[in-house]
Formats: structure tokens, C-alpha cells, sequence
């Protein structure tokens, strides 16, 4: 049997992650540890040896920043405990002077725009003024000085130019669409996106000239294409299509802004080249490492890219690709201890509904359960469904931690693309409308009787398991499917859908609509009663099998009542669960300590039930904010591990 791979290896903080070059090709930045935490970190391009750290946190972890075009600034977003009310923060490279540009408490700040033509500001939304909308202001990077340049009325979002002027903005309608309104005198209502359309048609950029609009667009098409629409006329290009999958990606001449090469994901990445300037290097790429190839950044000149390789059975791995010589160096991995470790390979596969509908699905076996290598293993496993968030998201091919880390414990591992996801056209997402808990949660259900039927599961041991939306289809899966499932783990998942739509952040108010045409309408009687049939703390009283609940208290978008009432309501009908807390943490946990201690939980969980092999919690709840305010007693080692750590 494969040798278990430390949970250490696979949850703790990587090595290194988010590589990005300066725009003007001098230096590379990039996340990793300082201390524990995340930080970016700087040095010369051609001596990565010598990079340090430039930023200071000690709590949460920097987990996205950008480059100025300044060249000598870096932006970093970052909130509290998971509050998601982001600050944004400039580091002068120069002097190491870290500046907040955005000091307001209980404000969520959104960078809207940097542009190469103004190096030293950038446009930022602040929702200071009225929680449920944000004004744009202009920053300067380097002194922090503010100026607005316009107050929200009732819009979503916006869409700047190059030149930090707000072009065009973005309204719900009351059926759940967005209109396009442009901005000349006053807002004139320019592109009208219906409900059908909505999560698959979106504004992109402009071209160099500012005079044509690029934007993914499924209006009279069932897949989202990419399309250059002129502001003036109104009358439309198609500049790349695919009638399987939408738009996933797009390269832009990061100055004469021409679309350069689109991207379409069905079961795997495939890139389709429009400008011959890049075809050989696209071409050159492809032959470097396996995997899927994304560009992360590049220089102004375009002489320098960052490129990443996705693998199914391997780390990251980042590359520094000189166009002139047409060279791509090696950088490093994103988990060096993981180079030496043996991985499983992730199987695409499209599943039939059983109402015909294809769903793009993925899953993993253990590296030694399959000796003819045939994809299917010598005898059915224990399997865990693993559910994607959103659910206005998807699965996709490549390292995927949690599938990695299940197989190496001797688990099967499937992720499917249910109704509702992305990616795969309007008609497949529009097909979940309504759909919480009945068709979306059948396909999850057809999915694990495939694996069944296909010799992979055994069906006496499958485990559901999910995150946000993935987090309710785990409480439904326990609740009206009390039979399928012999245990679920229900990560920061609401219980409630009318508590849920009652308590969204403020500020997304303004599009409330997504939720009340797609998810149900908790404003009116009949839409109340409907969401109550679709909760699972309507059925609490069905459930028979194991459950565990992870929850952040600071979670703005699933809040800690979605997890404390279905927990209440178990303990009150005497239906054992174990319900794991963090104080520190919002929707998902961020810490790697926090990280760490819940897949600990959860290792021993499945591993009582489902009788696999687990490594013991051992000292992975040390540094972390774990409380279990209830079912300590219900997992093996829970109870001496949290003794332990708090001595």
C-alpha cells in the first residue's frame, strides 16, 4: 500500500504560489511563508535567490496582490478574521513603506482598475458612503490621496478604461438580468442581458481605442462566445466561439489590447490561437511540461511571460518564459515535498443524467488500486463525493488537494459538474434555476450510481462532502437522501435558504435578483415556502448517518446561524453531530493552522466510518483556533487532541 503523504505536505502553507513579473520585466514577486504566514515576496528577475519579503502579516496571510505599473509598488488587498470588508495596502519597494489606501473600518474596498497610462493611481470602489453600494475614487499608490469620481446609484459594477475613466455600469433588472448602461452626459442604457444570460454574458475590456467593447455573450447562442461589440453602433462581432463550452480565458497584448488567444474548457483546457504573434509560443509551451498552460503575467514589452502548468499527479510548476530567445526557465514548484511523492492521476469523465444532460465529472483512485490501469480499481472503494461551491462554479482537471489527499487515505474521489455550474453554456446553468436540492442534487445522485455501476464505488461507503453550496448539498444529501450517503461533511453550508437570502452582505443588495430567480424569492409567501422545502433544517429529523459541520464565526456570506441552527435543532431531537468552530475565520478557512486542524477532523471522521487508513491528529492543532462546541466524544482522538492543545 502507498505510504500516506503527511497532511502537512498537502494543507500547509506552499512554497511558493502567484508568481507575477513586473511590468517592466525587473523583478518577480511571489506568496510564500514568512514566519508561518504568507507574504509577498520580491527579487531581481534573473536572481530569485536573493528575493525577500515585502510585506509584514503575522495573522491571516496575504492571498492576492498585484504589481503597479509603477514597477516599484506592490498592491495587496487583506480583511479581518474573514470579515471579506478588504483593505487595500501599497508596499513602496523602494523604502519598504507599506501605505493602507483605504483606512476606513467596516468598508469593503475593491481595486477597479490600474492602468500602465497613470503608473502611479488606480481606481478603487469603497462602499463607505452606503453599505450596499460602492463609489469609485482615484488613489495615488504613493501618498494614499483620494478623490472621488463618482457616486453609486444602484449600480453593480462598473467597467473603467485605460484611461481610469468609468465607461460603462451595470444594473439588476427585477427578473434577475443586468443592463449595460454607458456613460456620456447622463447613463444611457446601452446593452439589455436577460435573466438567461446573465451568469454567461459579461463585460471583458475595450480594445487600444476604447471604441469597441469586448465581451463573453451567450444572447442567441447557448455557449458564451467572445465578442467585440462597437460603442457607437451597437453592432456586434463574433471573435471566437465553441458550441460546447463558453469563453474560460482570454490573452490580451497587454498594450494594443488585441485578443491574442481565447481558452474553452469542456473536460480539459484547450486554447484557440487568433493572432499568428503568439501561435508559436503557445505551440513552443506545449512542449515544455505537461499539463494544462495558463499565462499568468507579462511584462509591458511582452518579451516576458509567467507561465503555470496544472498536473492532476504533481505540483504547480512556474516558469519564466523569455519570448526573444524563446526559452521557458524553470522557476520551481509550488510544493517542492510533493516532487518526490506519488500522486493519482484524475480521470475526466461525462456523465449521462437521467434526464440526458452530460455532466463533465472528474475522479481520482488510489495510486495501487488499480492494477491493469484501466481507470477503474481491482474491487469497489469507499468513495467520497466531493461538491463544488457557488454554485456558479465548477470543477476542473488538474492538482486538486483534497482528491490527492482522499486517494493516498484509499478513497475513490469524484467531483461532478452538477446543473447550475459554469463553463458549459447557458442552457446547463439555467437548468438550476429552482434547483437547489431537487435536479442539482439528482445529478449528484446519478453520479454516485455510475460509480457504482462502473465497479469504482462501493455503495455502502460514500461520504458526501462539500464547501459553501457544496456545504448545503452535504446537509441535503443527509437529510433527503438519508439512505445514499454513509456519512457528510458540510463545510461553512447553509441550512436555511430563507435565513441565507435574509442575511447576504449588504453589498450584494443590488443584486439580489441573481438569488431570488434562481435560488427562490424569500420576499413573498409562496417563495418563503418553497425555500423551506428546499432546506435541510426543514428535515433535520431524517437524518440517520454521521454528520460534521465546519464554520467560520466571521463568515459574512453563510452566516455562523446557518450552522448553529441545524446543530441546535440535531441536539434538540438527540441526533448526534460534531460541529467544529474557528472565531478567526469567514466562509473557508484561511489560516493554514485552521486548515489543517479541520482536515485533521475530518480524516479521523471518515476513517471511523468508512474504515480506511488516516493519519492521527497527532500536533495538527497546534497554532489554530479550533472550539468544538459540540460532538467532541463523536470522532476518535477529537476529545484528548483538543485537551492537548489547549494544556
Amino acid at each position: 500500500m502507498t505510504s500516506l503523504i503527511p497532511r502537512k505536505l498537502i494543507f500547509g502553507n506552499p512554497d511558493k504560489a502567484f508568481v507575477q513579473i513586473s511590468p517592466d520585466g525587473a523583478r518577480i514577486a511571489y506568496l510564500a511563508s514568512v514566519n508561518g504566514v504568507l507574504n509577498v515576496w520580491v527579487g531581481p528577475a534573473d536572481d530569485l535567490e536573493s528575493a525577500k519579503p515585502v510585506t509584514n502579516d503575522t495573522k491571516r496571510g496575504i492571498r492576492s496582490y498585484k504589481w503597479a505599473y509603477t514597477s516599484a509598488h506592490i498592491l495587496y488587498i487583506q480583511d479581518v478574521g474573514g470579515d471579506e470588508n478588504w483593505r487595500i495596502y501599497s508596499v513602496n519597494l523602494d523604502s519598504g513603506n507599506i501605505l493602507d489606501l483605504t483606512p476606513f473600518e467596516g468598508v469593503q474596498a475593491q481595486i477597479q482598475e490600474v492602468s500602465a497610462k497613470y503608473p502611479n493611481e488606480i481606481l478603487v470602489g469603497l462602499n463607505n458612503r452606503v453599505p450596499q453600494l460602492h463609489d469609485v475614487y482615484r488613489i495615488n499608490v504613493n501618498t494614499g490621496e483620494r478623490s472621488l469620481v463618482l457616486e453609486n446609484e444602484g449600480f453593480v459594477g462598473f467597467v473603467p478604461d485605460e484611461d481610469l475613466q468609468v465607461r460603462l455600469a451595470m444594473q439588476s433588472t427585477p427578473s434577475g438580468g443586468v443592463n449595460l448602461f454607458k456613460r456620456t452626459d447622463t447613463w444611457e442604457l446601452f446593452q439589455e442581458i436577460s435573466q438567461a444570460d446573465m451568469l454567461t454574458s459579461e463585460p471583458v475590456g475595450f480594445d487600444k481605442g476604447g471604441k469597441t467593447l469586448y465581451m463573453t455573450d451567450s444572447r442567441n447562442r447557448n455557449t458564451a462566445a467572445l465578442v467585440g461589440i462597437n460603442l457607437e453602433t451597437g453592432i456586434q462581432t463574433v471573435i471566437a466561439e465553441n458550441p460546447d463550452a463558453d469563453v474560460s480565458a482570454t490573452l490580451i497584448h497587454p498594450t494594443e489590447k488585441t485578443i491574442q488567444a481565447v481558452a474553452f474548457t469542456i473536460e480539459r483546457k484547450e486554447w484557440q490561437v487568433l493572432d499568428k504573434a503568439v501561435g508559436d509560443d503557445l505551440a513552443y509551451l506545449k512542449t515544455i511540461a505537461r499539463g494544462d498552460v495558463e499565462i499568468l503575467s507579462r511584462t509591458l514589452d511582452d518579451q516576458e511571460w509567467i507561465v503555470v502548468y496544472s498536473q492532476d499527479n504533481g505540483p504547480v510548476r512556474f516558469y519564466h518564459y523569455d519570448r526573444k530567445q524563446r526559452q521557458a526557465r524553470f522557476l520551481f514548484t509550488n510544493r517542492k515535498a510533493l516532487e518526490g511523492q506519488t500522486l493519482a492521476q484524475m480521470h475526466p469523465v461525462t456523465i449521462p443524467a437521467r434526464d440526458g444532460l452530460k455532466l463533465v465529472s472528474y475522479f481520482t483512485l488510489p495510486v495501487d488500486s488499480d492494477s491493469n490501469g484501466d481507470a477503474r480499481p481491482d474491487k469497489p472503494l469507499p468513495m467520497v463525493l466531493y461538491v463544488h461551491g457557488g454554485p456558479w462554479g465548477r470543477d476542473n482537471w488538474g492538482y486538486h488537494p483534497i482528491h490527492q489527499w482522499l486517494a493516498n487515505r484509499g478513497y475513490a474521489v469524484m467531483s461532478v459538474n452538477f446543473r447550475g455550474s459554469t463553463g458549459l453554456g447557458k442552457d446547463f446553468i439555467n437548468a438550476g434555476d429552482m434547483e437547489w436540492g431537487a435536479k442539482m442534487h439528482d445529478d449528484l445522485i446519478d453520479a454516485v450510481d455510475w460509480a457504482v455501476g462502473e465497479g469504482i464505488a462501493d455503495p455502502d461507503r460514500v461520504a458526501i462532502m462539500g464547501g459553501s453550496y457544496g456545504g448545503y448539498a452535504t446537509l441535503a444529501g443527509v437529510t433527503f437522501t438519508p439512505d445514499k450517503f454513509a456519512c457528510g461533511v458540510s463545510i461553512v453550508g447553509p441550512s436555511n435558504l430563507v435565513t441565507l437570502l435574509e442575511t447576504l452582505p449588504p453589498y450584494w443588495e443590488p443584486m439580489i435578483e441573481l438569488f431570488t430567480s434562481r435560488v427562490g424569492d424569500h420576499r413573498t409567501e409562496d417563495g418563503r415556502a418553497f425555500l423551506k422545502e428546499r432546506s435541510p433544517l426543514t428535515y433535520v429529523d431524517h437524518i440517520k448517518r454521521p454528520l460534521l459541520i465546519g464554520q467560520g464565526a466571521n463568515d459574512p456570506r453563510v452566516k455562523q446561524s446557518e450552522s448553529d441552527q441545524i446543530v441546535q435543532a440535531m441536539q434538540a431531537k438527540n441526533i448526534p453531530v460534531t460541529y467544529v468552530l474557528y472565531p478567526d475565520e469567514g466562509h473557508g478557512f484561511a489560516r493554514p493552522e485552521n486548515n489543517l486542524s479541520f482536515f485533521a477532523v475530518t480524516e479521523a471522521f471518515l476513517a471511523g466510518v468508512l474504515e480506511e487508513s488516516y493519519e492521527p491528529i497527532g500536533s495538527d492543532f497546534q497554532g489554530s483556533s479550533i472550539s468544538v462546541p459540540a460532538g467532541a466524544n463523536e470522532i476518535p482522538e477529537l476529545a484528548d487532541s483538543l485537551a492537548a492543545a489547549n494544556n
